[in-house]
Order: C-alpha cells, then sequence, then structure tokens
C-alpha cells in the first residue's frame, strides 16, 4: 500500500481522536525528553562537550581521569534511563497500534509495556548489536539490518508470550521485501526532522517540543498501519 495512503490514515486519526491524543503525545513526549535529560546530566558522567574540549586544548585524558568521569555512581542509572526509552516507545507504538484497529487506546498502554520490561530491552540490544555488527564492514548493510528488526516490539506487543529473539526473527521475515516500503515512509518525514534541527540550532529549541506533539502520532500512525498492512492486509 503507497506510502501516502498510510499517511492519509494516520492525519485522520490525528483529528479524529484530538485533543485526546495530543494531551497523550505531550506527556510521551516529555517523558522521553526528560529522560534523556536526566541521563545526560548524572554525576561521574563526562558528555561529549568535554571530550571535544579536552582534545580541543590538546589534552589527552588518563585511565584515571577517564575512571573518575566514569565513575558508575553516575553511569548506571544513565543508563537505566536510557533503557527506559526503549519501553516508553514500544508503550506508545502499542498506543498507536490500537489506535489503527479501531480499539479503546489511552494512557494506560504507554505503561502497559513495563510489563514487559525485559522482552523489550532484550529486543532493544539485540538487535542493535545485530545492526552494529552488520555495520562494521560498511554502513549499508547496517542501516539494512535495521529495517529488518522494526517490526519485532509490535510482534511482541501482538503476542508478549514470545521471546526477544522469536520477535527478531519474526520481524526478518514480515521485512522481507518490505525495507524500501518502509524507508520511503521514513524518508517522507525527512523535512519535519530537518525542521526540528534547525530549531535545535537556533534560539529557540523550545519550538521542538511543540512539532514533536504533532509528529510523533503522525509517524507513529503510519508506521504503525504500515505494520497493520503487512500482518493483517488492512486496507485504508
Amino acid at each position: 500500500m503507497p506510502g501516502s495512503t498510510l499517511k492519509a490514515a494516520a492525519r485522520k486519526l490525528i483529528f479524529e481522536n484530538a485533543p485526546r491524543l495530543f494531551f497523550i503525545c505531550l506527556l510521551y513526549v516529555v517523558l522521553i525528553t526528560v529522560t534523556t535529560w536526566l541521563s545526560l546530566r548524572f554525576p561521574g558522567k563526562i558528555s561529549a562537550q568535554d571530550i571535544y574540549s579536552r582534545l580541543a586544548s590538546g589534552q589527552q585524558p588518563g585511565l584515571s581521569v577517564i575512571y573518575t568521569d566514569f565513575a558508575l555512581i553516575g553511569v548506571l542509572p544513565a543508563i537505566l534511563l536510557l533503557l527506559l526509552q526503549p519501553v516508553l516507545n514500544a508503550g506508545f507504538m502499542r498506543y498507536c497500534v490500537k489506535l489503527i484497529r479501531k480499539q479503546n487506546a489511552g494512557l494506560k498502554d504507554i505503561f502497559r509495556c513495563f510489563l514487559y520490561f525485559p522482552k523489550v530491552v532484550s529486543i532493544f540490544i539485540i538487535s542493535s548489536g545485530l545492526v552494529i555488527l552488520w555495520s562494521l564492514p560498511l554502513i549499508v548493510p547496517g542501516i539494512v539490518a535495521g529495517y529488518r528488526y522494526r517490526q519485532a516490539y509490535y510482534i511482541l506487543l501482538d503476542d508478549p508470550g514470545k521471546s526477544a529473539l522469536q520477535c527478531i526473527t519474526e520481524s526478518k521475515l514480515l521485512m522481507y521485501g518490505r525495507k524500501v516500503d518502509l524507508f520511503s515512509i521514513d524518508i517522507s518525514f525527512i523535512g519535519w526532522y530537518i525542521i526540528i534541527a534547525v530549531f535545535l540550532l537556533s534560539p529557540y529549541p523550545f519550538i521542538i517540543p511543540v512539532i514533536s506533539i504533532w509528529l510523533s502520532p503522525y509517524a507513529g500512525l503510519t508506521r504503525a498501519a504500515f505494520y497493520e498492512n503487512s500482518v493483517n492486509g488492512m486496507a485504508f
């Protein structure tokens, strides 16, 4: 099914479920923003800006400095916060799929994925590791691998009894011959991401959450529609 048709269905659902949908998306965006912000500000965790400043000034940090900067008291909570993000993302995917299926969807769906925390995190770690391995020879195989495993979270949400490896394997089979279609959908949103990048570098970064409140359900519902069309052949 053309991406334009899926995007049109997503826009229709957004307007049908407003303003409640925008409230839920606002909370989702706030949670993602806060967990990211906190993970970068724990004590004992050196930032990318610190590394750049040291290298630019000619400093060569020794092992003792690296150990101090990456003290476990800061790193472990930061890692835990970062692992919350795939769980929150999976919850939002669940919310979008239920809207696509015309089911009763609400805020509880975003937090329900914490019941599957170990499996969601396992999918995240295993799929990320596989993408990194495929990226070692060339970047393109890594990108292809990323699309190969994109449906694993949806598959888990449809059947929480499946293991992380089962979901990844089934995603690989489901995406056979469909990777270019999903890539085309992602590319169609690139204009929005460019706008976000512009505001990120501008004096008005506070505009980004406002844009995200529209973009998150727009992209999320479009990708959920892609999954539903791939699995059940649902027409929109």
